[in-house]
């Protein structure tokens, strides 16, 4: 029997990878034991237990990024971190570590090499993180959801996909969410989404230019955010949420979206082959427009930068785009050609790869 320790958390972004494998390698292995590393705080600490693994913890610890009391503590308490980590790699009999980024990864790595355990990596985003620089300078096996994803030794896997998106078929989906959100079976739908927490200069652009959207002849499911302060204009053809717990009946049954370009929004996207208007976030490192780079190389969706997604975009660009279907149908097309269902198979492909060449050596 095989002990995983998969670590990682922090964001959605490394959660929902980790799990949809820790979901496949329980599927493909039922006496496996399926252990994930992870720190209090995090949404790990809310979803893992959820799903039904064990959560061991460290302590969160971001990289200092300017001198200061934390950078000055830091060393100490990585040092602890990976301590407690080796701890658990001995007590438990972890034969495997997987990494998806995040803070309890740099310290699962170090002591995975510090004890000989085999280690695997997984990289959601074009523009890799700091951890997951860190422990691919010490492992073969290293999978990434974006081709040119500058990580040695590094293979494409795709992005491991939650199960309900993996499975998805728009055909069949479509019915059921139109009736899931009162949409207008005659209508194409327009997705507007920001994630989780919404995209205010993404709301607001939209709001402001409603009436025009609508005039197209689309309906449009606006998903806002929770803390969204958009007031709902009450509209025929225009559905506002707060928040949508069934985002695979919203995927389902758009035509066309208009998103961030986080790493698992394009990759759900493209997996299934739904185009959108790619607006990236304008802080940060700039990975997102990164994410997106492929399939708009690939001519499946179109890059905007934040500044640009304007009233006047809006009316200039997007409605000869909504009122132009075959246009949108090759869009569609040329989305799903970059994408991969797959990815929860590969990587764990991976995973099983490096206990592999352990065993032999």
């Amino acid at each position: 029997m095989t002990t995983y320790l998969l670590a990682g958390g922090g964001t959605a972004g490394h959660v929902n990878p980790l799990l949809a494998v820790a979901d496949r390698i329980r599927d493909r292995d039922p006496d496996a034991t399926v252990l994930v590393l992870g720190t209090r705080e995090g949404l790990e600490s809310r979803l893992v237990p959820q799903r039904g693994y064990e959560l061991l913890t460290i302590a969160r610890l971001p990289f200092p990024r300017r001198v200061n009391a934390a950078a000055l503590r830091f060393p100490a308490a990585f040092r602890t971190a990976v301590a407690v980590t080796r701890g658990y790699l001995r007590d438990r009999g972890v034969d495997v570590v997987v990494g998806f980024g995040g803070y309890a990864s740099a310290p699962a790595y170090l002591a995975a090499r510090r004890e000989g355990v085999p280690f695997a990596i997984h990289e959601a985003n074009a523009r890799p993180g700091m951890a997951n620089r860190l422990g691919a300078r010490f492992t073969d096996f290293v999978g990434i959801a974006f081709p040119g994803t500058p990580l040695r030794r590094s293979k494409v896997v795709g992005m491991p996909l939650r199960r309900e998106i993996e499975s998805l078929d728009r055909h069949t989906a479509r019915a059921e969410a139109l009736g899931y959100f009162g949409l207008d079976a005659a209508k194409p739908t327009l997705l507007v989404t920001g994630g989780s927490t919404g995209a205010r200069s993404i709301n607001l652009a939209v709001s402001n230019s409603i009436a025009t959207i609508l005039g197209t002849g689309w309906q449009v499911l606006h998903i806002t955010g929770e803390k969204s302060d958009i007031a709902d204009p009450k509209l025929a053809g225009y559905h506002l949420l707060r928040y949508c717990d069934r985002m695979d009946l919203a995927i389902g049954v758009a035509d066309l979206a208009i998103a961030r370009a986080g790493a698992a929004t394009v990759s759900e996207f493209t997996a299934v082959g739904l185009p959108a208007v790619y607006i990236p976030y304008p802080v940060g490192n700039g990975e997102q427009r990164f994410n997106a780079r492929d399939v708009v190389n690939a001519g499946g969706s179109i890059l905007l930068a934040d500044a640009d997604f304007t009233a006047g975009w809006i009316s200039s660009k997007l409605v000869p785009l909504l009122a132009d279907r075959a246009a949108i149908a090759h869009l569609a097309a040329r989305a799903v050609s970059v994408g991969h269902r797959d990815g929860a198979d590969r990587m764990v492909d991976l995973v099983e790869a490096a206990v592999t060449v352990k065993s032999t050596q």
